[in-house]
Parts: C-alpha cells; sequence; structure tokens
C-alpha cells in the first residue's frame, strides 16, 4: 500500500502536496508524536484532538497553558506552522481564525509510523526485522504473538491473491 493509499480521504485529492510535511528527523529520546513534531506542536495537537471541533486560538492557548508555561503568540505561531505542515486546517468563521486537526490522533500515529517505518528499512529488511522482533519480546511478548498473527493473516492474502 503506497503512502497516498493509507491517507484518509479528506487528505487525498490531485495534488500529492496535500500529504503531511514532516522533517526526515527523529528524535529517539522523544515520546509519541514528538519523536517528529515539537513537544509543543504535540501538546497542540493533542489539545486540539481533545477540543473535537474546530477551535479559536484562545481555546487552544486557555488549554495548553494549563500544563505548560506558554505566551498566546507562541500558540499562535505553533497553529500555523501545523497549518503549513498540513497537519491543521485553517479557517475564519464569525470573524475569528478556528483550527482543526486535518488527521485524527489515530490516523497521523499510523502515518508517521509508517514514515518512520519506512525510513528505518533502509537500514536494511533483515537486521531491522531481527532488531524489532527482538525488542518486541523483550518489551511485550503478547504484541509479538499479534505480530506473528498479523504475517500470518497477511502471507494468507498474498497467498491467496497469487492464486485468483
Amino acid at each position: 500500500m503506497t503512502r497516498r493509499e493509507m491517507m484518509p480521504n479528506r487528505m487525498r485529492g490531485d495534488h500529492p502536496a496535500e500529504e503531511p510535511r514532516l522533517h526526515d528527523t527523529v528524535r529517539l529520546s522523544a515520546e509519541g508524536l514528538a519523536k517528529v513534531l515539537g513537544d509543543l506542536e504535540t501538546r497542540v495537537m493533542k489539545v486540539c484532538w481533545a477540543i473535537g471541533r474546530p477551535a479559536t486560538t484562545r481555546e487552544v492557548f486557555d488549554r495548553v497553558v494549563e500544563e505548560h508555561d506558554v505566551a498566546i503568540l507562541t500558540v499562535v505561531t505553533v497553529l500555523n506552522r501545523l497549518v503549513e505542515k498540513r497537519l491543521m486546517f485553517r479557517e475564519k468563521r464569525d470573524g475569528l481564525l478556528r483550527y482543526e486537526p486535518c488527521l485524527s490522533e489515530v490516523e497521523l500515529h499510523s502515518y508517521v509510523a509508517r514514515r518512520v517505518v519506512d525510513g528505518i528499512l533502509s537500514f536494511g529488511r533483515s537486521a531491522i526485522a531481527a532488531s524489532f522482533v527482538d525488542a518486541l519480546a523483550e518489551q511485550d511478548p503478547e504484541q509479538l504473538a499479534e505480530l506473528h498473527r498479523l504475517v500470518q493473516e497477511r502471507l494468507n492474502t498474498t497467498r491467496s491473491e497469487g492464486e485468483g
């Protein structure tokens, strides 16, 4: 499946430029989306997902500032940066700019994970597969069993497609 096919329908268009623009660097020490976004960008995205509807800058700021001391202009800058990265929609309604994530949290996690995996595979598929299985076995044996199930499912699907 191509990245474009993985994109939700609302992200697809006539131009591949509609794909989110993420840096090609990964911060290994960061958690979750902060690996590919800044810490404040991640906080702002999480606040917007929690709000669940197009939100004003003030609404986003009021929630972000509860956990992180930041100026409102910094939040404005981050929101606009997320628009440039195609992670947020921005529209003017009732005289106010409102922001809404382009992707759900699950969709963005899936997209980012796929990009990271594609990058990791450039190290060599065999070494990466072995390292992944070893790390998963150490950290979460149950998830390793789920991976086994998914691999079997994919192999069965591939075989049946090859026969048809």
